[in-house]
């Protein structure tokens, strides 16, 4: 497989049809070797239009929203971000080209571990894993820019909104079955937010939320 080729059809064909349009990050789509962390079984599968599996409870993203969450959330160089669920690492290796830093938090530890040997694979520093249940809040001296979460939430309330700074922005799928929305919420001012609808979609729930609670940022 011509790899260089197929993450070109990737962006052209899947990822930017479906308004992932932002030059930079697809710039940053296209020099970051997805092949390299999917599991070698889908090896073959790696630029499909699919959520490839990493564990009986961990999906990658298709690549058409890892590309349309990135033209939201339009990452700067100056800026950090955090990221609720490392999975395969990919994701975090692309962010890691577009900010200043991004802390990634994992729920699997062996995911972690594997991420971490790939990212390290391709000298990225500005990366820190982390392993722990972010459903259950993280603790942390740090605000953030950027807030990614990787898999559905049912209801956002309140608890990790305290680690964003003003004008930082927020990624997630909200919802149950298959009324799950994905959405950006940015933090206008101290007690002010503005969500933006961007496309209904379905993803799994993050582990440690169950249906009937919410997830408190």
């Amino acid at each position: 497989m011509d790899t260089t080729q197929a993450r070109s059809n990737a962006i052209d064909q899947q990822i930017r049809p479906w308004g992932g349009l932002n030059y930079i990050a697809n710039n940053a789509l296209r020099d970051t070797p997805r092949e390299k962390f999917v599991p070698e079984k889908y090896k073959n599968l790696a630029f499909a239009d699919i959520e490839i599996p990493l564990s009986d409870k961990a999906k990658m993203f298709s690549p058409k929203i890892e590309g349309r969450l990135l033209d939201a959330l339009e990452i700067q160089k100056n800026e950090t971000v955090l990221e609720i669920g490392t999975g395969s690492g990919y994701l975090t290796a692309v962010i890691s080209k577009l900010c200043k830093s991004i802390t990634s938090i994992e729920i699997d530890e062996e995911l972690s571990t594997s991420a971490k040997a790939r990212l390290d694979a391709l000298d990225i520093n500005n990366a820190q894993l982390e392993v722990g249940d972010a459903s259950k809040g993280w603790a942390s001296n740090d605000f953030f820019d950027v807030v990614v979460v990787g898999s559905s939430v049912p209801k956002i309330t309140g608890r990790y909104f305290h680690l964003l700074n003003v004008g930082g922005r927020i990624f997630v799928v909200e919802g149950t079955g298959s009324a799950m929305h994905a959405k950006v919420i940015t933090r206008i001012s101290e007690h002010k937010w503005e969500t933006q609808s961007l496309f209904e979609t379905h993803l799994d729930t993050m582990q440690g939320v169950e249906a009937t609670e919410g997830f408190e940022f």
